[in-house]
């Protein structure tokens, strides 16, 4: 006998730097359409990481959903198609959209086209500052710590993030 599908809490990180802005806008019309009771942190700027470019736009939403984590990113995909990406492009290059998930509920490993939590969610302000927005109590699934305590911990003075109206 199968019960009801799980449901789980998802975090996924939003960015770009090729016209970020408006896609970003057009991903988040997209993502509340596919995923309902989205919720979005603030819009923060923050200079290219890993190659010399124009600033990013990122942030952070969160979502309930039943579906599988594989379900989950060929929409994320498909969203980022839609906002332009072409998924042949370089990794530390330009983006018109970048849609990465960040937790999948309490789920920790290697699953196809994602490693759980996200491996650099603790190393970048762009993921980690608008999640401790949206989540600071949710406990981080392997280090134990909440996302608060972990954004207090972080030094924002060298990764700086600067609020954007979208």
């Amino acid at each position: 006998m199968s019960g009801a599908a799980r449901r789980e809490r998802v975090w996924v990180a939003a960015g770009g730097n090729v016209e970020p802005l408006a896609k970003l806008r057009q991903a988040l019309a997209l993502l509340r359409a596919e995923f309902p009771g989205l919720v979005a942190s603030r819009a923060y700027a923050n200079a290219a990481v890993g190659f010399e470019g124009e600033d990013f736009v990122n942030l952070v939403v969160g979502f309930d959903t039943t579906l599988a984590l594989p379900e989950v990113l060929a929409r994320l995909h498909a969203i980022e198609a839609a906002c332009g990406r072409a998924r042949e492009a370089p990794k530390w290059a330009p983006r018109a959209m970048d849609l990465d998930v960040l937790l999948y509920g309490d789920r920790v490993g290697e699953f196809p086209g994602a490693v759980l939590p996200r491996h650099d969610l603790v190393k970048r302000a762009y993921m980690l500052g608008p999640l401790a927005e949206l989540a600071p109590a949710v406990v981080h699934p392997t280090l134990g710590l909440t996302i608060a305590e972990l954004w207090s911990r972080f030094d924002r003075d060298a990764h700086a993030l600067r609020p954007v109206e979208l």
